[in-house]
């Protein structure tokens, strides 16, 4: 006889098709807000400032793409923006330490001294999260001010110069179809993350365990693990954007984090990510960081303040949690 849990089970798909009309509510107004500030800021609208929105949204996706791994197992990663500013550091100091060398060694040394560093972030927030138990809020905020600290520590303070040249010509040029390669590689980056999470053992893992972890533990999955790679997985992503950046800004910046850890947060969830877990896919990186970096590319060719532009970052965090919850049936 059937039971009350059959009654739930239409549930679940409710909420995927309320998720995906929210997505596609957002998509549709990303060109709306884009011709209301060309209404105001006639610059909005050209199209160099267009590809420009591209390339800026390219950088943000990939921090949002790492963001939505941890989140899609209800955890998040506050320390995303200090971890960028410390791979930036010392994948730069490699990277000049091997010069004398020449191009190609010194920019293979970055790109592992950057990953290793990603990795060793990710290992650290795992262990305390998935195998310690210790909620993600307060392992990723210690790790917040460990990582900013060691950034600033380490550069004193100051920027670190004298890249190879190859390095940011060969990351901010143009690849095929005259397409610049952050795109590409951004959408490589999301396709290969769309695979493994919904094609995998482990992307089905990190789902039931976000929807029901004891449920997934009950059932014999190895759910501590597959947490645990998945904040590894996320800092080497993370680790992958700081090196990007650090091409297009020519050099080790110990403050190149900035804001990210909330404006991925807020990204993810306005995209589609639930901070309850178990729901989300790929589109929401996308749909998140186009709608946030338009924002802030209208508002910054306006003239707004930062502060002003700050309230609006929480005002989007606020809807975005408000969508959230009416995504999963709280409100």
């Amino acid at each position: 006889m059937p039971d009350g849990s059959a009654a739930a089970r239409p549930l679940p798909s409710l909420r995927r098709l309320f998720a995906r009309a929210s997505v596609n509510k957002l998509a549709l107004a990303i060109p709306v807000l884009v011709i209301g500030f060309g209404l105001v800021e006639p610059h909005v609208l050209t199209w160099g400032n267009g590809w420009n929105i591209v390339i800026q949204a390219s950088y943000m996706t990939l921090f949002v793409a790492a963001q939505s791994v941890v989140i899609l197992c209800r955890g998040f990663d506050l320390s995303l923006g200090t971890a960028v500013s410390l791979i930036s550091v010392v994948s730069a100091l490699a990277m000049v330490g091997l010069a004398p060398h020449g191009a190609a060694p010194a920019i293979l040394g970055g790109f592992a001294a950057g990953l290793a560093t990603g990795a060793l972030i990710g290992a650290f927030n795992g262990f305390f999260v998935a195998i310690i138990g210790i909620n993600p809020f307060v392992v990723t905020l210690g790790t917040f001010n460990i990582l900013l600290a060691l950034a600033s520590t380490i550069s004193g303070g100051f920027p670190v110069s004298g890249l190879p040249k190859p390095f940011g010509a060969i990351f901010n040029g143009r690849g095929p179809l005259d397409v610049p390669v952050i795109v590409w590689l951004a959408g490589l980056t999301l396709f290969g993350l769309h695979v493994t999470l919904r094609r995998t053992v482990f992307g089905r893992v990190l789902y039931q365990a976000g929807s029901n972890p004891r449920a997934a533990a009950a059932a014999g999955m190895r759910v501590r693990l597959h947490l645990f790679v998945a904040y590894v997985a996320c800092s080497m992503i993370i680790a992958f954007g700081a090196l990007m950046m650090t091409a297009r800004t020519g050099s080790g910046e110990p403050n190149l984090g900035g804001n990210l850890a909330l404006e991925t947060i807020a990204a993810a969830v306005i995209g589609g990510m639930s901070l309850r877990g178990g729901e989300g896919g790929m589109l929401a990186p996308i749909v998140g960081a186009l709608f946030v970096t338009v924002l802030s590319n209208g508002m910054n060719l306006m003239r707004i303040d930062g502060y002003l532009q700050g309230i609006a970052l929480g005002a989007i965090i606020i809807a975005g949690l408000f969508l959230d919850r009416k995504r999963t049936g709280l409100f």
